[in-house]
């Protein structure tokens, strides 16, 4: 049995869940998700909880199965509390800037960098160095945070570059000259 597969998620009163079929829709105060349940699985709903069977017991099905509940965890508590990621710049002159639904990005290099955000994705910058991700869809907040974080990673040896507020960047030395 799948330990994760098993487990039932506890639905809030705040969000909604609408079952058709192998789509499940969860709507709540942060925004509204909705997924086609991964193949050999299928959702039941009891009252204020979720529960995801499986069809066959192959290694497949099993996969699938603790999958489809992660997914489907990940809306309730997204859709109800969202989800946050932050990202620090550091570098001389290196800033960002977010206007509409771009976020620029000067990192040094002879242009500025423009991203065009996704959908209920928001972004906010505070000093022109932090910036904060959020949005219900975990999936799309942690790709928005790693493709900015992938334009100029830190580097070791100055600590320049974008890198998550709670990573640690080992420091190196540099050349010593006999």
């Amino acid at each position: 049995m799948s330990r994760v597969g098993s487990k039932t998620i506890e639905v809030p009163d705040k969000v909604k869940v609408a079952i058709a079929g192998n789509r499940v829709s969860v709507e709540g105060p942060k925004g509204k998700l909705d997924i086609v349940m991964p193949r050999r699985t299928s959702v039941s709903q009891q009252e204020n909880t979720l529960s995801v069977v499986r069809d066959g017991d192959d290694r497949e099905a099993r996969a699938m199965h603790g999958l489809g509940r992660s997914l489907l965890n990940n809306m309730v508590i997204g859709v109800l509390d969202g989800y946050v990621k932050k990202l620090e710049i550091n570098g001389v002159g290196f800033k960002a800037a977010v206007s509409g639904n771009t976020v620029t990005m000067n990192l040094g290099y002879s242009h500025p960098i423009k991203y065009d955000l996704p959908d209920q994705v928001k972004v906010t910058v505070d000093k022109d160095t932090n910036v904060t991700i959020e949005g219900p869809d975990k999936q799309k907040v942690g790709l928005v945070a790693s493709e900015l974080r992938g334009f100029y990673p830190v580097e070791p040896y100055k600590g320049k570059g974008v890198k998550y507020a709670d990573e640690y960047v080992r420091r190196k030395e540099g050349k010593t000259v006999q």
